[in-house]
């Protein structure tokens, strides 16, 4: 009895997950597995020690109309600083392709979220700019993919990558800057439903 009882739990808890939206989304279920129950509005990627150079990624999300929307979860997940997604032991399915550097940060009153983490590298051997992955999650409403947080530094970020991105949840190209203490900053606001197919109004 005990044993159906906790599958009926996993089995709503699956059901109650909200849909996904934006059209296709290849790994877009992995913003579910292992998420914190409450996760805080600062939450880090990569741990203290991991190689790399620190870098502090932090935003606002709005609505559409420009209010802060408080309460939505950003998931975010990058390579390490060699181009490869790191893995991690008991990770399975899409969370197993995002790999170890991944976390989830919930929006304060003001809609502000924040990760610390490093600067990812760029895929190997390829001609792909460093990015960092998001995805938002709006609860009772959907999750959805938003364009990634493109270096506007990067010399692999070409004009035409530039003018090919969508701009879901705004623009991703983020403007770094290098602290003396050696820390990189980068600011990604997100606008809720800005140019997701589908979004309910």
């Amino acid at each position: 009895m005990r044993r159906l009882l906790m599958l009926l739990a996993v089995i709503a808890g699956a059901a109650a997950r909200e849909p996904v939206l934006g059209g296709p989304c290849e790994g877009c279920e992995a913003v579910f597995e292992g998420r914190p129950a409450q996760p805080g509005s600062s939450a880090r990627i990569a741990p203290p020690g991991e190689p790399g150079e620190p870098l502090l990624l932090e935003g606002r999300v709005t609505t559409l109309a420009g209010a802060p929307a408080a309460g939505i979860i950003v998931y975010a997940y990058h390579t390490d600083h060699t181009g490869v997604y790191p893995p991690a032991p008991g990770l399975t399915g899409a969370a197993r392709r995002h790999g170890r550097l991944r976390a989830w940060a919930v929006t304060d009153a003001q809609g502000r979220y924040r990760f610390t983490t490093i600067r990812p590298g760029a895929y190997p051997g390829e001609n792909i700019p460093a990015h960092v992955h998001l995805h938002v999650l709006e609860p009772g409403r959907g999750t959805y993919y938003i364009d990634d947080v493109h270096f506007a530094d990067d010399p692999l970020l070409t004009p035409g990558q530039r003018r090919q991105l969508p701009g879901r949840g705004g623009s991703g190209i983020a403007q770094p800057a290098r602290g003396p203490d050696g820390l990189w900053r980068v600011s990604r606001d997100i606008v809720l439903g800005l140019n997701i197919p589908g979004y309910p109004r």
